[in-house]
């Protein structure tokens, strides 16, 4: 979230940062609240400071032997006051912080203005797009003339919008997710974590997810778990409510998990094979930093994910988002799109984004400056490093032959094992 205090001095720029985003306007209900729940408060304190004179004004006319009785009915009544001001306060407050988590973090200045994808900018390409001698087929084609992928099965075992991996796509799917662990941790930047696959409604709220997208994902009521959307959640509320120390920083994990999105905001979008699932695999890279560099190590966790797709040789671009494409809490984000042959478009792959102190706020994690032992809020990052999902769209179009087997990219023969797809498996 913003600091309040930054909202109170600058209502015009979060107001225009609010409309860049295309979000929801509570700022003026948040400032109405902010300035009576300031009132509420100092006259709160006025009352309080009175009742502390009258106490030492009875001790005194206690001694002298001196009526109070006229001093004690006036702190009766303050003390009722106050604790009716209190309760109105208590409820203003819930209010207040309700309001403030509706207001997005606010593009960076070097973002580009824009409403949609159309404003995005090109920041590089890299490769080619595949060419071929005959009709390419699709991931589904592909996948069901293989025995590789079972949409039509996994509907029977959890609905629509679930993959069924078998055999040798089952193999490729995991040597996708060891091979990027491996990339990343042998940069010698990122430690390696495993966490819960489900986060309660604090953790959610930390990281930006709550209270906007509620709808989005699946929840237990009964034990207030969401399944995460992404390990960006349980990982970055690793250190939520902790100071760490300057020294320690950056801190770097990169993390496995499977993600479950309920899409609920997705009505007639494109829905089919892995274009647009409600569970996929993904390998998160998040990041701890000081404010101070967390724009460099946004184009370092680009250049890890690029890293990647280059050892893969699969055709990619990135893109800055424009303001209107950002997410709720993202400050700059990076998209990197990968080519699907057969449907001609690109797919987003992974999504790479500076949050500033905007989740840190929420979250409340810290770092204690050694030079003057103040504690200020570290920058968080995160990026899908990445998602197979997407990812195995492209490769298994791009890498096709014009038998209808699929070539495994040459990274990934150690992991699979073979190094062809056929309809009789991995040889």
């Amino acid at each position: 979230m913003l600091d309040m205090k930054f909202i109170r001095d600058n209502p015009e720029a979060v107001r225009r940062g609010i409309k860049l985003k295309g979000e929801e306007d509570c700022l003026d209900a948040f400032l109405n609240t902010d300035r009576q729940r300031r009132v509420l408060i100092e006259e709160g304190d006025a009352l309080k400071n009175r009742r502390n004179v009258l106490s030492t004004e009875v001790t005194k006319r206690v001694k002298t032997g001196e009526d109070i009785s006229s001093l004690k009915e006036e702190s009766r009544k303050i003390g009722e006051r106050i604790a009716a001001l209190d309760e109105e306060r208590r409820s203003l407050e819930a209010k207040h912080h309700g309001l403030l988590l509706t207001i997005p973090n606010l593009p960076h200045p070097s973002v580009p203005e824009g409403r949609g994808a159309e404003a995005n900018r090109l920041m590089r390409e890299s490769g080619n797009k595949a060419k071929f001698d005959f009709s390419p087929k699709s991931h589904l084609e592909l996948g069901e003339t293989l025995g590789i992928l079972d949409f039509a099965r996994a509907s029977k075992i959890a609905g629509s919008g679930f993959p069924l991996y078998r055999g040798a796509g089952a193999t490729l799917e995991r040597a996708l997710i060891n091979f990027m662990l491996d990339q990343h941790l042998a940069t010698g930047r990122y430690q390696e974590v495993m966490t819960p696959f489900v986060a309660n409604s604090a953790a959610m709220t930390g990281t930006g997810q709550l209270p906007k997208l509620g709808n989005d994902m699946y929840y237990c009521a009964e034990d207030d778990l969401y399944l995460i959307p992404t390990a960006e959640v349980p990982i970055t509320n690793i250190f939520r409510e902790e100071i760490l120390r300057e020294a320690d920083l950056p801190v770097c994990y990169c993390g496995y998990s499977p993600c479950f999105r309920r899409e609920a905001g997705s009505y007639g979008k494109e829905t089919r094979g892995f274009l647009r699932v409600h569970q996929f695999n993904k390998v998160e890279l998040v990041k701890f930093v000081l404010p101070e560099t967390s724009y460099d190590e946004l184009e370092a966790l680009v250049a890890d994910v690029e890293a990647v797709l280059k050892k893969l040789e699969i055709h990619y671009r990135v893109m800055e988002l424009c303001s209107g494409d950002l997410s709720f809490a993202a400050a700059k984000c990076y998209d990197i799109e990968v080519w699907s042959p057969a449907e001609e478009k690109w797919l987003e792959a992974s999504s790479c984004s500076n949050f500033e102190d905007f989740q840190a706020r929420r979250a409340q994690i810290r770092f204690r400056r050694e030079g003057t032992g103040k504690s200020e809020f570290v920058h968080t990052l995160n990026g899908s490093g990445l998602a197979t999902s997407r990812l195995m769209v492209a490769l298994m179009e791009t890498y096709q032959t014009d038998e209808g087997t699929i070539r495994v990219p040459d990274v990934l023969k150690k992991y699979t094992g073979f190094g062809h797809i056929t309809a009789e498996g991995g040889r």
